[in-house]
């Protein structure tokens, strides 16, 4: 029987990746994330799924970043009624990103709604917060390196894949053949999460390429976001960091503890303007297996900061003055409450906004650190005066050397490796190291392409 793979996101752009593997008389959607960044990418999700929801047999999820599992909820309302296969950290941190999600999308509807600042009226959200919580039911969690049937001769098994908690390599067997999907690789030396596992062989691979074009910096973020905090500190004023509530905000807390302890900083106050980003951080106590960190260090790590919970208080902080710090999702300035801070804040020189990841194209974050004098928000262009500083070594994804690192872990070549997850550059930078380093068959799939996998 043909085994058919499809690209339904996740091609020659970092978000929306979904790919529907056909196998064993199944419909697999491996991955069901939210295209984000540039606008001709947000209309995707907008547009009807390139298959039925209904006749998808069941999902399996990589890791919970919304670019990976934030279409779930508008799956299942549009008619999956499948089981959705996922790690125990996965279900516990999409537990708290999805509902999280729909309450921002609703947010942001009212609010353009209030400012008759959307071309639709009403504007309406993609999906809601009763949509993201009526899909956790679907989440069934599995152990890694714990084989599962899905069918007959049809199996299921994650590695961990480091990246960020609960994050994992998925692989897929049937039909004598062997599918791996990457998901997005972790650091083999991050400052939180353990080292990704290393997979030995697969007939068929698909590989990230976020920073396939380019190595991270050998700076010391640490030595960097102190040295940002110092500076602004001296001129009273505030340091605005956007963040992702599920990894980077704990390793950014933890940053800051070990600053703080070290004298390296001054000990002004820091707020984390992210109530999820608690919960997320109250799961890492939950996963102890999966991460660096004691209970001693995870609870420091808690303590380092102000939690900010009630939009009145996220509203106050906006009428404060500094020196502080302030810790709010999200990481690429696409939604949340750091808009508003970001408003509050970057028109004034004295301030810093800082960036501590990758920020995919078409978003405020790319935006800023490209030079943007204005960026729009909630209808208004709000003048950037603050420093707009990037800390890139906080990322959680492999860069290019480190992804051919992991890639020589195979003691086979695949018949094909596809390489998505990356802008196009980034994309095909990797592509051509792939072929001329391992000398592997390697391309870079279009999107809505449809392939067999052929044994032969």
């Amino acid at each position: 029987m043909a085994i058919h793979l499809s690209f339904l996101g996740g091609t020659n752009t970092v978000t929306g990746s979904k790919y529907l593997l056909e196998v064993g008389g199944l419909r697999l959607l491996v991955d069901c994330g939210l295209f984000q960044g540039w606008k001709q990418l947000r209309l995707r999700n907008w547009a009807p799924l390139p298959c039925d929801p209904a006749e998808i047999d069941a999902v399996v999820l990589s890791h919970a970043h919304l670019d990976h599992s934030g279409y779930l909820p508008l799956l299942v309302r549009e008619g999956f009624r499948g089981p959705v296969y996922c790690t125990e950290a996965t279900r516990d941190l999409c537990s708290i990103l999805l509902p999280d999600s729909g309450h921002l999308l609703e947010e942001e509807a009212n609010w353009a709604n209030l400012r008759h600042s959307s071309k639709h009226s009403p504007a309406l959200p993609l999906y809601t917060e009763r949509d993201a919580e009526r899909c956790l039911g679907a989440l069934r969690p599995l152990p890694f390196e714990q084989e599962m049937a899905l069918g007959p001769g049809v199996t299921l098994r994650f590695r961990p894949a480091g990246h960020i908690l609960g994050a994992a390599s998925v692989e897929i067997r049937a039909e004598g053949q062997t599918i791996v999907f990457s998901g997005d690789l972790g650091r083999p030396n991050d400052l939180i999460m353990k080292p990704p596992a290393l997979v030995r062989e697969a007939d068929w691979l698909l590989v990230e390429s976020t920073y396939g074009d380019r190595q991270h910096a050998a700076e010391d973020p640490r030595v960097r976001l102190g040295e940002i905090i110092r500076n602004t500190v001296a001129h009273q004023g505030v340091v605005v960091i956007p963040t992702f509530a599920v990894g980077r905000a704990q390793s950014l807390l933890y940053l800051l503890y070990r600053l703080q302890e070290a004298g390296e900083i001054p000990r002004v106050p820091v707020f984390l303007n992210s109530p999820m980003a608690v919960d997320a951080t109250t799961i890492f106590l939950r996963h102890q297996g999966e991460h660096r960190l004691s209970r001693e260090e995870c609870t420091a790590m808690c303590r380092v900061a102000t939690v900010v919970q009630s939009v009145e208080e996220s509203k106050a902080l906006n009428a404060r003055h500094g020196p502080m710090i302030i810790l709010s999702a999200s990481g690429m300035a696409t939604g949340g409450r750091v808009l508003h801070h970001i408003r509050a804040f970057a028109p004034d020189p004295r301030n810093a906004i800082v960036f501590s990841g990758f920020q995919a194209g078409g978003t405020r974050g790319a935006a800023m650190l490209g030079g943007a004098r204005t960026v729009r928000i909630y209808g208004e262009e709000v003048p950037i005066r603050a420093r707009v500083e990037s800390v890139p070594n906080f990322s959680a994804h492999a860069d290019a050397d480190e992804t051919l690192d992991w890639l020589r872990g195979f003691e086979r070549a695949p018949c094909h490796t596809f390489v998505v997850h990356g802008e196009p550059d980034a994309a095909d930078t990797l592509r051509r190291r792939i072929g001329n380093e391992l000398h592997w068959s390697a391309s870079v799939p279009d999107y809505l392409q449809r392939i067999e996998l052929s044994a032969s």
